[in-house]
């Protein structure tokens, strides 16, 4: 991973991160349950560090269609809710574990494909390098502070889609 503290590359490098979580979560060869983990700690600290620093200043920008913005929240939403049912089938690598696990690379491939081309794409277009920087450090410092607090634990997640 780069140092970079722009926003735009930030949120594509988580992207790219949970891609490769994904593929160990289907791999028989892998641990499969440490990917699921680490991969439900990160799209939660990615998401409500999204939802707190970035898309509320993103929304003040002209060309960036708040619509969009609304949109990935939702889109949160409902990946938060396939997170949840994969978190909460017993046996790792079962038939209902699969099927949750492609419900889930569903809901979050759609999400961060549709943010790259919209919103991402909008604020590389429209906001200053400097602005974006500043947004890249205060989502990094959201995130990690989710990250500590075990934000992908599964009573975490239930309550963050029970609310």
């Amino acid at each position: 991973m780069s140092q970079t503290q722009d926003v735009v590359e930030l949120i594509l490098q988580d992207h790219r991160r949970m891609e490769d979580l994904f593929r160990l979560m289907r791999s028989v060869e892998a641990d499969r349950a440490a990917a699921l983990e680490e991969f439900a700690d990160l799209l939660i600290a990615h998401a409500l560090a999204e939802e707190a620093k970035v898309y509320p200043a993103l929304k003040r920008y002209k060309n960036i269609d708040d619509e969009e913005v609304e949109h990935g929240e939702h889109e949160h939403d409902e990946g938060n809710q396939a997170l949840l049912a994969l978190l909460e089938v017993e046996e790792v690598g079962s038939d209902e574990w699969d099927s949750k696990l492609e419900e889930l690379v569903e809901a979050v491939t759609h999400h961060a494909d549709e943010e790259e081309r919209t919103i991402l794409n909008g604020a590389r277009e429209n906001v200053a390098m400097e602005r974006r920087e500043e947004l890249g450090a205060a989502f990094l410092e959201e995130r990690e502070r989710q990250l500590k607090a075990g934000c992908g634990s599964v009573d975490n997640v239930r309550r963050i889609v029970e609310s």
